[in-house]
């Protein structure tokens, strides 16, 4: 008699049942996450409705946490330690209505939201959360990064609007390319001569860092890439694909200044790539020149005529001074 575990259809049976349990799990989960802000944001507006009624002399503002941070310990455990009722009512005070709250966030995300000062940042990060399904460590990473500054930077004060609103949504290939580039989990002295080789290596002991700076839609497809034409060999250092564009991103990296030959190579990799490697419904592919410098004259002029889509980035090692990125966006803001 054949064993149960040889059945045909048992194997189905079980990964069935498996995906079950799992959907149910991660069901479980978002309703427990759910269930667990909307109860905090309750609690921050009992709080502030409380205050409302009463004093409002600071005092009486942290003599009021500390008692009931006090008694909802002894009474419920824990989770209501002085500085997570303090959060609750930051929390409420600063989404007023529920329907504003970031949906699809956990409290950890909403923990490191309320961190953020500045209002256009704080909501371009909610709605950047959701779409790319950051964990709040990402979250924080990007932070640090000064994301929405840099992107930000780029544009009118109408665009700084758009993106605090929406987040950043690639629909053309310049949306989906930064600069500058922030290299900085490299942990890579600014001083440290670097080779284009160990910067390629780097990038790939540490790719999913690196796709994490370059953004969404990115999804890694070779290093090296070789191609021949006649008796011509070359390697493209890095070739992703972008599955929002629906086309291929080489990157070339440059340790020291690009110069016009650079171009020239990206344009002759693009030229192939449309010949060779797209295939029907590929759109043209997006050729990135990542440098540690640039002349912006000379990358005019060299890029004068050209069809394809190339740009030229720089990276950095370093984090950027972000009080110095968010002065220019209060500029930006303040224009007329």
């Amino acid at each position: 008699m054949k064993s149960i575990n040889t059945k045909p259809n048992y194997k189905k049976l079980l990964a069935d049942i498996g995906f079950t349990i799992e959907a149910a799990r991660q069901h479980a989960v978002k309703v427990i996450n759910l269930s667990l802000v909307k109860a905090n944001w309750e609690i921050g507006r009992h709080i502030v409705e409380f205050e409302q009624h009463g004093l409002q002399r600071a005092e009486y503002g942290t003599e009021l946490l500390a008692k009931l941070s006090k008694d909802l310990t002894l009474e419920y455990g824990k989770g209501f330690g002085r500085r997570n009722v303090l959060d609750m009512r930051r929390f409420y005070l600063a989404y007023q209505k529920w329907q504003a709250v970031p949906a699809k966030l956990s409290w950890t995300h909403i923990i490191v939201l309320l961190g953020i000062t500045d209002p256009y940042a704080r909501k371009f990060y909610e709605k950047q959360s959701v779409l790319e399904n950051w964990s709040y460590r990402q979250l924080e990473k990007q932070m640090d990064t000064s994301l929405f500054e840099r992107l930000a930077l780029s544009k009118d004060k109408k665009g700084v609007l758009k993106l605090s609103n929406k987040g950043h949504v690639i629909t053309k290939p310049a949306e989906a390319v930064k600069d500058p580039y922030v290299l900085d989990f490299l942990k890579i002295p600014q001083s440290h001569r670097l080779s284009e080789k160990d910067l390629e290596t780097k990038l790939i002991d540490n790719l999913q860092l690196f796709l994490l700076e370059l953004g969404k839609g990115f999804a890694f497809v070779a290093r090296q890439y070789k191609l021949s034409l006649r008796n011509k060999h070359y390697s493209i250092d890095l070739v992703f694909y972008h599955r929002i564009l629906k086309c291929f991103v080489l990157i070339d990296l440059k340790t020291k200044k690009v110069n016009h030959g650079d171009i020239g190579q990206m344009n002759l990799y693009l030229n192939y790539f449309k010949a060779e490697e797209n295939v029907v419904g590929d759109n043209e592919p997006i050729g990135i020149i990542l440098s540690a410098e640039k002349d912006e004259i000379m990358v005019e002029y060299a890029m004068g005529g050209i069809s394809n889509k190339i740009f030229v980035s720089k990276y950095q090692l370093l984090l950027p001074d972000k009080k110095i990125l968010q002065q220019r966006i209060k500029a930006i803001l303040n224009e007329k």
